[in-house]
């Protein structure tokens, strides 16, 4: 009991800010500037979903009876994300201290690491560590991955890594080549919010999150700076890296790697290739929190609030008008919970092939209230929400740190426990 309640301790503060927030003033909502399609095929038959009408999905599957976690891996410390290149079998396992390890094609945890960042990674407080790993998308060919992480002296650096020539499960922390480094802003407040997803776009491009550094009032509204956003750069030009040239700030306006701002500590974004949307889950302070939807293709630029506004409320800016900025699809509030405070895991868009049914429904988390919930987005705005904590049989206190899809597809849960759960079919 005494471990389960400093665990709610560092729940508490995990990813939160200064508790002498302004006052709730709560704007009416701006409708979302983005839309979205619906595959023909999402009309598919969920358990205890009574509105759609497709059992299978047309695939020749058994009808669904229950969506599981299935136990893929116990006993890994502090798990905070999985990935895997593009058809590969194995999972990888980003670890907060510093390490990458590998689970084989049979789920066995290799005894060698993938990587070993201990010497390069900053781990001291719960938000510092090794946070993003992304795989090229030629990966197959060309070897390259990139690493986010925070260095001795509290930096945020992303580099460049390559997999050993003569060990596809090792790669060798002396190949790092430096794509940047940014301290942390002049009035930061603490060792939080540095963000840390890392992901390449269908075009190539790799995208990377950054927090605002716990320095919301200068940096949330301020495009000039790489904090509070989500950057866009082109990693195959360049030395070490090129701007996109459809960036919307590569020529005016803001620093020319910001694809979109006013965000405060994302905790995950990511991509739906199909309808082409990027989803990010943005850490509240301590009321809200949120997750946005926007089109990759119109432009990007957009302003989601922070710290102008906190979710759908004005915030550091009283009398704000929401009409500025890009609002929130989803926003739930901490006093709807048992416990104070809640710290929002962005999911993905699930389109793998063993569970047809879900095509087209994004999942995210709380780490503090410790739930899964989904929606599909439709027409600019989050529908078919659903609460799946009760049905995955979510132990109370679960604390899920990340989602992650392996090289098929296929959507995981990383949970600070050490799990490494799986969304299966049971039929």
């Amino acid at each position: 009991m005494v471990v389960l309640s400093l665990l709610f301790l560092v729940a508490a503060v995990f990813l939160r800010g200064d508790p002498s927030a302004p006052g709730d003033t709560t704007p009416s909502g701006a409708d979302s500037t983005s839309s979205s399609t619906t595959d023909p095929e999402d009309t598919t038959t969920l358990p205890g979903d009574t509105t759609s009408t497709t059992e299978g999905g047309g695939s020749g599957l058994a009808p669904l009876q229950e969506v599981a976690l299935e136990t893929v891996y116990t006993g890994i410390n502090q798990p905070i994300g999985l990935t895997a290149p593009v058809g590969d079998d194995r999972l990888f396992i980003v670890q907060r201290s510093g390490f990458v390890r590998v689970l084989d094609a049979n789920r066995q945890l290799l005894g060698t690491p993938f990587l070993d960042l201990t010497g390069k990674v900053l781990a001291g407080g719960i938000e510092q560590g090794l946070l993003g790993l992304a795989f090229h998308p030629d990966y197959a060919t060309n070897g390259r991955f990139f690493a986010y992480f925070t260095v001795p002296g509290g930096s945020r650096r992303l580099a460049e890594f390559r997999v050993s020539a003569g060990d596809p499960n090792v790669a060798l922390a002396t190949t790092e080549k430096v794509i940047f480094e940014f301290v942390q802003p002049p009035n930061s407040t603490d060792i939080r919010h540095y963000g840390g997803q890392l992901a390449f776009d269908p075009e190539g491009y790799l995208w990377i999150a950054s927090g605002d550094g716990a320095d919301s009032r200068a940096q949330g509204q301020d495009p000039n700076t790489p904090y509070g956003t989500v950057m866009r750069i082109d990693v195959d030009s360049g030395d070490p890296y090129s701007i996109p040239e459809d960036n919307p700030f590569a020529t005016t306006g803001g620093k020319a790697e910001v694809w979109a701002y006013g965000l405060r500590n994302p905790w995950r974004f990511s991509f739906d290739p199909v309808d082409r949307n990027l989803y990010i889950g943005d850490v509240g302070h301590n009321t809200r929190e949120e997750i946005n939807v926007v089109p990759l293709d119109e432009g990007g630029g957009y302003n989601f609030g922070w710290s102008d506004m906190e979710g759908d409320r004005c915030f550091h800016l009283s009398g704000c008008d929401p009409s500025k900025y890009t609002s929130p699809v989803i926003v739930y509030l901490h006093q709807d919970f048992d416990r104070e405070y809640g710290s929002v895991t962005a999911g993905y868009v699930y389109r793998g092939a063993e569970i047809p049914e879900l095509h087209g429904v994004y999942f995210y988390a709380d780490w503090v209230q410790g739930f899964i919930r989904s929606f599909r987005y439709a027409n600019g705005a989050a529908t078919d929400e659903r609460d799946w904590t009760e049905d995955l049989e979510m132990p109370a206190g679960t604390q899920i740190t990340s989602f992650g899809l392996d090289g098929h597809g296929e959507l995981y849960v990383l949970t600070w426990a050490g799990e490494v759960l799986k969304f299966s079919a049971v039929r």
